[in-house]
């Protein structure tokens, strides 16, 4: 009886193993993410901008359906209200982010 319920648990249909590498667990920073689009799929890609580069970085590309795109947008939703409820209203500017040249560093020179 016991083994007959084990195999019922590990062939449940409804659940998902999902494997996460070590490479993939450190993430990829990126501060901007534009999103292009057809009829059959969202293209989001996530690009790092360094100030005082003329050239950005597609770090990251990401391709889904519409159907996912959505879900997507109502899991951020969700989660952005979750963090606001624990740590306030996230301030949101027209401007675009300010860098300093140096990172705030010594300027060095040649």
């Amino acid at each position: 009886m016991a083994d007959e319920q084990k195999d019922k648990k590990s062939s449940n249909p409804n659940q998902i193993n999902i494997e996460l590498s070590e490479e993939v667990a450190e993430g990829v920073y990126a501060n901007l993410a534009m999103i292009a689009h057809s009829n059959s799929e969202f293209v989001i890609d996530f690009i790092r901008l360094m100030p005082g580069v003329p050239k950005a970085k597609v770090k990251s590309r990401i391709v889904v359906t519409p159907e996912h795109a959505k879900r997507l947008l109502n899991a951020l939703n969700d989660n952005i209200q979750k963090y606001e409820e624990t740590f306030g209203e996230i301030k949101k500017t027209d401007e675009a982010p300010k860098f300093p040249i140096n990172f705030g560093g010594t300027v060095g020179e040649a």
